[in-house]
C-alpha cells in the first residue's frame, strides 16, 4: 500500500478573508493528525489580544514585516496593554521580524499585533487539527461584517475553541 504527501505550491491553499486578516489555509485536518498549518497576513494595526489555550500548542514563524510577540506568563495579567507586560524572569515583549521562531505551549499566554504601517506574514502551525481551521472561519466570518469588531460574539467563539481571551482584540 502507497500512501502520497500533499504538495501546496506557493500562493496556493484555501484563502479566508476580511480587511482584518488574510488567512491561507496549507495543510489542514484532513492532511494531517498532528497539525494544521497556515500563512498569515497581518495587516497594519492588527492586535490578536492576549489570549492562552488549555489544550493547543502553537508555533509562529515570521517570514516577513515585523510583529510584537508576546510568548510568557506575566507577572499581572492587566486587561489591556499587554505590549507592556513583563515575566518574574524579566522576559518582556519584543518586536519580531523575518526568521523569528516562536513557540506556544498548553498554557503559556501569548499575542502578536503589527505595530508597523506595513503588512506581515507569518507561517503558524496549531496542535492538534482541525479546531483553528474552524475557529478561523468563524473569526473572519465576525469580522467581516465591516465596523468595529463585535466582542461578545468573539468571546463566544473564543470559548468554544479552548481560547481564554485576556486582553481584546483590535484591528483598524
Amino acid at each position: 500500500m502507497t500512501s502520497e504527501g500533499l504538495l501546496v505550491p506557493p500562493g496556493e491553499g484555501r484563502v479566508v478573508e476580511t480587511p482584518a486578516q488574510r488567512v491561507t489555509f496549507k495543510v489542514t485536518g484532513s492532511h494531517s493528525r498532528t497539525a494544521s498549518t497556515f500563512e498569515v497576513e497581518v495587516p497594519p494595526g492588527f492586535d490578536v489580544g492576549a489570549h492562552v489555550h488549555t489544550r493547543s500548542e502553537e508555533l509562529f514563524y515570521v517570514l516577513e514585516g515585523e510583529l510584537d510577540v508576546l510568548a510568557f506568563e506575566p507577572r499581572i495579567r492587566t486587561p489591556d496593554h499587554w505590549q507592556r507586560w513583563e515575566s518574574t524572569s524579566g522576559n518582556r515583549v519584543v518586536r519580531a521580524g523575518p526568521g523569528t521562531v516562536i513557540v506556544v505551549p498548553p498554557g503559556c499566554p501569548h499575542a502578536f499585533a503589527n505595530p508597523t504601517d506595513t503588512p506581515a506574514k507569518m507561517f503558524f502551525q496549531a496542535s492538534p487539527p482541525p479546531d483553528h481551521e474552524r475557529y478561523f472561519e468563524e473569526l473572519l466570518e465576525i469580522l467581516g461584517n465591516g465596523g468595529p469588531p463585535d466582542h461578545a460574539a468573539i468571546e463566544e467563539l473564543r470559548t468554544r475553541y479552548d481560547i481564554e481571551q485576556l486582553t481584546p482584540l483590535r484591528h483598524r
